[in-house]
């Protein structure tokens, strides 16, 4: 079948909006008609050449779907199911993922080359054979991926909040409750609230820290913040270190997490700096993969027992997180609603970046 796709041919160029051809799907595999996708930073360190990505290659891996067709061996889901993407596929049976560690999957590997096990693609054109963006390539109208990537959901979820936890909201929630392990009474500082940051936000919230305090450059986004949680939003670095050592009678922040769009060697330095002793500071955050973006004194280190780690995917699971997140969404317990900004169609995907490097968008979603 023929389906309109955003590709990256070629770095700094921009999406290009092409038809391709889309194969049936194969064993294990699933044929999905995507109905919303995140415009995610992930997708921008591609387009802008700061990940090296195997090229061309369907855009996109933040976005919910109804699946349309099932190969032979599918037994996740059925035709006419509701679905979430995991961006992260999910074997179920190598060491990670039998460990409780699905962000972690040997499936993983295919990322950035975009194909489904077997060394399969599932997308030609003029340029050959296309890719999906971390095997799922959701700037699509329709796409084929394995069984593997998606994760039924509740037909009365609606699909556009749906997408969100695709991604951003279990990356950011998670890396607040399960990488970072926010306790009750805690100061949290947050540097950066976009799609991951204002997630970060809830999920301290969720766990019950007294002190949240944002930081965000943009107005706009740290008046988000304090909706979602934050007790309080700052523009700098440094002002959210002194407020935290203001918080804590001179002790300093218990947890930092790091969500920025570009991680550089300032931000986590800063956020090394804001936590106490025996504090723990998150990185979350991507930027060009070659650069050093972490250098700490290893003496403090050491002498001051402090914690610097990375995270993915918030270390969420995701068959069993995406279901979760989404029950508390409806019990009210997590804000989806606000988090989208704007909804745009395919063809208008490049604004849709120029807006989320203008800070304009907490998430913007393509409309399929």
């Amino acid at each position: 079948m023929k389906t309109q796709a955003a590709v990256i041919v070629e770095p700094g160029k921009g999406f290009r909006i092409e038809e391709l051809d889309l194969s049936e799907p194969g064993p294990g595999e699933v044929l999905l008609r995507y109905a919303y996708s995140g415009l995610c930073h992930s997708d921008l360190h591609i387009l802008q050449g700061d990940s090296e990505a195997r090229l061309p290659l369907v855009g996109g891996h933040e976005g919910s779907a109804v699946v349309q067709k099932v190969g032979p061996g599918v037994t996740r889901v059925r035709e006419g199911d509701h679905v979430v993407c995991s961006f992260i596929p999910n074997c179920g049976t190598c060491r990670w993922c039998a460990t409780g560690q699905q962000a972690l999957c040997d499936l993983g590997a295919n990322a950035l080359v975009g194909n489904l096990p077997g060394d399969r693609f599932v997308f030609t054109g003029e340029h050959g054979q296309y890719g999906g963006m971390n095997s799922l390539g959701t700037f699509s109208e329709y796409g084929v991926v394995h069984q593997n990537s998606v994760v039924p959901i509740p037909k009365d979820i609606p699909l556009d909040k749906a997408a969100l936890v695709s991604c951003g909201v279990p990356s950011g929630w998670g890396s607040a409750v399960y990488a970072a392990d926010v306790r009750a009474g805690e100061t949290v500082i947050v540097y950066g609230i976009g799609g991951i940051g204002s997630n970060a936000v809830q999920g301290a919230r969720h766990a019950g820290a007294a002190n949240i305090i944002a930081v965000d450059p943009e107005p706009f986004k740290r008046e988000t913040a304090m909706q979602l949680g934050a007790t309080h939003a700052v523009a700098e670095a440094a002002e959210a270190a002194e407020l935290a050592r203001d918080l804590t009678l001179g002790v300093g922040a218990d947890k930092a997490i790091v969500t920025v769009g570009h991680l550089e060697e300032s931000v986590t330095s800063a956020a090394f700096e804001a936590i106490r002793k025996g504090g723990t500071a998150v990185v979350t955050s991507m930027g060009v993969l070659e650069d050093t973006s972490v250098t700490v004194p290893g003496t403090i280190l050491a002498l001051f027992k402090k914690t610097l780690r990375g995270t993915l995917f918030g270390d969420c699971n995701p068959t069993y997180d995406i279901p979760r997140l989404l029950f508390l969404y409806q019990q009210g317990q997590l804000v989806l609603d606000a988090l989208i900004t704007r909804t745009y169609d395919l063809g208008d995907v490049n604004q849709g970046y120029e807006d989320l490097k203008a800070g304009k968008n907490i998430r913007g979603l393509i409309k399929h």
